[in-house]
């Protein structure tokens, strides 16, 4: 019996371990991406980031403008490209 409990411990705290480290950073710059101003491609709008820089498709300038709803629903689904930093 003790080795039953000593093991489900284990098994739980492994489980525990596992949820709390998981990698999040991609939710949360997603949200900031959707709160703050956004600098998209003129030539690729599913290429969107928080900070000026250049597109990974076509090497041009991003430029600051506000979300269309057409980015917005690639946003909740995820499917938008994130340029390199």
């Amino acid at each position: 019996m003790k080795n039953l409990f000593f093991i489900a411990a284990i098994i739980l705290s492994i489980a525990f371990v596992f949820t709390a480290c998981s990698d999040n950073k991609s939710k949360a710059k997603t949200e900031q991406l959707a709160k703050d101003e956004i600098y998209t491609c003129t030539m690729h709008n599913e290429v969107m980031s928080d900070h000026p820089s250049e597109c990974p498709k076509c090497g041009m300038k991003l430029v600051k403008q506000k979300m269309t709803a057409e980015q917005e629903k690639m946003m909740k689904e995820g499917t938008y490209v994130k340029p390199k930093e």
